[in-house]
């Protein structure tokens, strides 16, 4: 079994900045993709980055694609998610989901362990 805490949430302003952490434990294996996801008050959740851990090779959403980047720290078995340019429709909570393969998937029901998530609220 895995397990994901996320942290690093919190207020910013508009054009402000954040890095999430999303730290794993318990069993873990080289071949599994980390993937970010969000979901907002009365939204869906929706996929946001992912990082193949092995290769290192990333996936963006349109929607953050140029503001977001998604990186690994091999040592400390930890994924990230670096926010800049932050803007209010990036209000939300934020989740780290684990799927072991080789495959890319943005579906929510492809991904086998979820952290509980962290706030991130932007303000204009």
């Amino acid at each position: 079994q895995v397990q994901l805490v996320e942290s690093g949430g919190g207020l910013v302003q508009a054009g402000d900045s954040l890095r999430l952490s999303c730290a794993a434990s318990g069993r873990t294996f080289s071949n599994y993709i980390m993937g970010w996801f969000r979901q907002a008050p009365g939204k869906e959740r929706e996929f946001v980055a992912a990082i193949n851990w092995s290769g290192g090779s990333t996936y963006y959403a349109d929607s953050v694609k140029g503001r977001f980047t998604i990186s690994r720290d091999n040592a400390k078995n930890t994924v990230y998610l670096q926010m800049n340019s932050l803007k209010p429709e990036d209000t939300a909570v934020y989740y780290c989901a684990s799927r072991y393969g080789s495959l890319w998937y943005t579906e929510e029901r492809r991904y086998d362990y979820w952290g509980q998530g962290t706030q991130v609220t932007v303000s204009s």
